[in-house]
């Protein structure tokens, strides 16, 4: 059977475009390695920006979601010895994975997309017809190929897996019940690392808090460990009870943009892998899905080249998202300074919301 999409991984990115495809009217498979829900190393913060194409994406039963969100409106900053704060507006929302990927799963198969999961793709080779995939139970042909598959997996370029050697990052998360946990987003930044606090959707009818951190692999190994290397943290996280389990995943490689390989468009982290503090991971992932099946229209109906689609999402993709990564790789080498070096500027945001404010706008 051929489709006119494969897309391969079913999370935000993924589901993304295969329902915006879906809706322009061709026909899409989505691949899922594992089984939703379950929950994913996330920082879980959906920016404003995407909150409005997220419940346009979602099926009727589903917009619910977004309304029910706690509504994030702020940040707060600890580093070295300065604590910053600053206005996030509009606000976002803190959604979790787990219910975030099961609504938009579901809403894959309300706009006709063939899902299968459990189903890992094991091999992609370039076809006549487009492309052939060597699924867990056959082999598939397809017109067009999307990679949602993540920051690694047999598709990473070897480029990005050489890097993935150089400095070994740990990503760790769980959720707890906090007393009155604050509208925020909270980053505490330690040696190596740091750890995001922040309201997320409620699990079993009561408040919940997603704790996130990112640390070298020489730094901490698990949250438990991470969540004692800041002392504002520690002393905050003292009162937590835990719901989930805390759950961690490696390796974390930051590299260019590669929004397109080998003939496939690379959607969410497959294309990049953006520093989690920026806080608008979901959202690029959301914004990429969309892009790449809106990219593609003109090739399913006939009136462009796969080659010539391809290309336009390529030059979307940079006109449109790539300034979230520039702002990234900037932030993230000014936290490498030495604190003293840091502190002019500390001072400075500690003293300017609205500067503050608009470092917070650099990143959307």
């Amino acid at each position: 059977m051929t489709y006119d999409l494969i897309v391969v991984g079913g999370g935000p990115a993924g589901c993304a475009a295969a329902i915006t495809s879906a809706r322009l009217g061709a026909k899409v498979l989505l691949l899922e390695r594992g089984h939703f829900p379950r929950h994913k190393v996330c920082g879980e913060f959906v920016s404003a920006e995407s909150l409005a194409l997220l419940e346009k994406l979602l099926h009727a039963r589903h917009r619910n979601l977004v309304a029910q969100a706690p509504q994030i409106g702020g940040a707060r900053i600890f580093l070295d010895d300065a604590e910053i704060h600053a206005e996030i507006s509009p606000p976002g929302a803190g959604i979790t994975r787990f219910d975030l990927d099961q609504a938009l799963w579901d809403s894959c198969h309300e706009n006709g997309v063939e899902l299968r999961d459990h189903s890992a793709a094991l091999a992609i080779e370039r076809s006549d017809r487009g492309f052939q995939i060597t699924a867990a139970r056959d082999i598939l042909e397809s017109r067009a190929l999307v990679n949602a598959s993540g920051r690694w997996s047999f598709l990473t370029s070897s480029e990005n897996r050489v890097q993935a050697a150089k400095e070994r990052w740990i990503g760790c998360k769980a959720h707890f019940r906090e007393p009155s946990p604050s509208p925020s987003v909270d980053l505490y930044f330690f040696r190596g690392g740091y750890c995001g606090v922040q309201p997320v959707t409620p699990a079993n009818g009561q408040g919940a808090i997603n704790a996130c951190a990112l640390a070298r692999a020489d730094v901490a190994t698990d949250l438990e460990h991470a969540l004692r290397l800041h002392p504002a943290l520690r002393s905050r996280s003292r009162s937590w009870e835990p719901i989930m389990d805390s759950i961690s995943t490696s390796p974390l490689v930051f590299h260019d943009p590669e929004p397109v390989r080998n003939g496939m468009v690379q959607v969410g982290d497959a294309a990049t892998f953006v520093d989690p503090f920026i806080g608008d991971g979901i959202s690029l992932a959301i914004r990429s899905g969309v892009l790449a099946g809106g990219c593609l229209e003109q090739f399913f109906r006939g009136r462009s080249s796969l080659e010539q689609a391809v290309d336009g999402y390529a030059r979307e993709y940079k006109r449109s998202l790539s300034g979230v990564f520039r702002a990234s790789s900037c932030l993230r080498s000014w936290l490498r300074w030495p604190a003293a070096a840091r502190k002019p500027a500390l001072w400075f945001l500690q003293r300017s919301p609205t500067i503050a404010k608009q470092l917070v706008r650099m990143t959307r």
